[in-house]
């Protein structure tokens, strides 16, 4: 019996070694990580799109690029849709569309590095290379020790979420309420934002309960493992110090939180027939749904102002924190940007941020990621104007910031789009759930493999 046990751990061994990342790549060896980190979402995306398109799943049939939509914001946890999740996919369906958003939450590798690391108790480098590559962590926090983490607290939040969502949503009077509460809890901890209701959340517009529980876990979620781990650490060690990387993340949520739900309270008119709590609790869940890259809304989003639009864009621009399960440019990334404008608009070599000489090698990721984020943002935006042109820009680039964003809000113009807006969207949350500087990496190693860099001589260039 023992001997069995041993050979069955080293085929298991075996398999998430080398068969199951064969299969997740291809058959192609990556030993680059920036490379698979793209040829691994990409494979979670045509097996998702390809197990979507089988009969079984579906109660209304349903076309192989709404699929490949449906698996690439899954995946994505973006929450973007073209056709209604409830009326088109069956129970079997939407528990595929969950694994998906399970897998994009928790992170390509994280899962076969988790078993990999309960088998063996280590795993190898290139799985170190492609998690740091994947979650942009502090120099003194251990890959080894973030993994199981990560794994503990999705679980764990997304456990307590669906209980007390059952709760409200049975006391409601929900449809399927111990289903709905555990697709919501996943949905929302992963900032994916799918909902199996067809108006997403606007029945529970004012139920404190149902808004309360999601936006504890899309804090949570979106926040990211970084500031789970270290408020789990100061709550087991009193003396334990709050990290510099968490106090930024939290100060730059609740400045973002504030600025996005008082624009909504005071100024948009599409919710001033709400009780003055009410619509508090609106602005406030819409702004958290955009910061957090969720994109759930309790109201009609495409009624609002160009101004609210707008607001809700930068939010969404902005987006959530690293190491978390949303998307955007990141806290940490435009703090360190404001950080080094102001270093140089004070004549300062170095940048600072709140006292705290911020790494060279850090500013730089920072400035290349906004550079490249907006480039990329700008280019979604006027392809789909291109190919739109009856549409509002505004709705377009709403539309553009919400899939690179992987926020999936929207203003309704989503199931409307031609084939050829689908395209650009799907691959503005691919890019996005992936990384601009991932995607960047990735072509440029690509690049390197088939030219020489040929050096030359200095040159100045006037700016």
């Amino acid at each position: 019996m023992k001997k069995r046990l041993i050979k069955f751990r080293e085929k298991s061994l075996r398999f998430f070694k080398y068969d199951f990342e064969t299969i997740l790549t291809f058959g192609i060896k990556l030993d680059q990580p920036y490379l698979r980190l793209s040829v691994g979402y990409l494979s979670y995306i045509i097996f998702g799109a390809l197990l979507l398109t089988l009969p079984f799943m579906r109660r209304e049939p349903v076309g192989f690029l709404d699929n490949l939509f449906t698996a690439t914001s899954a995946v994505s946890t973006t929450g973007l849709v073209t056709v209604d999740m409830a009326m088109n996919y069956n129970l079997t369906g939407q528990i595929i569309v969950l694994f998906l958003i399970q897998l994009g939450g928790l992170g390509y590798m994280t899962v076969s590095s988790f078993v990999m690391l309960k088998l063996t108790k280590h795993f190898t480098m290139i799985k170190k290379r492609v998690l740091q590559a994947e979650f942009s962590v502090p120099g003194d926090l251990d890959i080894k020790n973030l993994v199981p983490n990560i794994v503990g607290f999705t679980f764990i939040f997304e456990a307590a979420g669906a209980l007390l969502l059952y709760l409200f949503f049975r006391s409601s009077g929900a449809d399927n309420p111990l289903w709905s509460a555990i697709f919501h809890s996943v949905s929302a901890f992963c900032t994916a934002g799918f909902s199996i209701y067809s108006d997403n959340l606007v029945q529970f517009d004012t139920n404190i309960g149902v808004n309360l529980v999601i936006m504890v876990l899309c804090y949570a979620g979106a926040m990211g493992y970084i500031v789970m781990y270290d408020l789990w650490k100061r709550i087991r060690i009193r003396k334990h110090k709050i990290s510099f990387t968490t106090k930024v993340i939290a100060f730059v949520t609740l400045i973002l939180t504030v600025f996005g739900t008082t624009e909504l309270f005071l100024f948009e008119p599409g919710i001033r027939h709400f009780s003055c709590f009410d619509r508090f609790l609106i602005s406030l869940f819409q702004t958290m749904s955009a910061l957090t890259t969720v994109g759930y809304n309790t109201v009609n989003v495409g009624g609002f102002l160009p101004i609210s639009l707008m607001t809700i864009t930068l939010i969404m621009y902005f987006g959530a924190s690293p190491s978390g399960t949303g998307g955007g440019l990141k806290s940490t990334t435009t703090s360190a940007v404001f950080a080094y404008v102001k270093s140089k608009l004070s004549q300062q070599r170095d940048t600072y941020l709140f006292k705290h000489r911020i790494p060279s090698y850090r500013v730089d990721s920072a400035l290349t990621t906004v550079l490249l984020y907006s480039f990329v943002l700008l280019v979604g935006s006027y392809l789909l104007a291109a190919t739109e042109r009856d549409t509002s820009y505004i709705k377009l680039i709403f539309e553009a910031g919400s899939a690179l964003g992987t926020v999936g809000l929207s203003t309704g113009i989503t199931a409307d789009l031609s084939a050829w807006s689908k395209v650009i969207l799907i691959f503005l949350m691919y890019i996005g759930r992936v990384g601009v500087l991932t995607i960047g990496y990735s072509m440029l190693l690509r690049m390197r493999a088939r030219t020489k860099l040929i050096g030359g001589a200095e040159t100045d260039l006037a700016i």
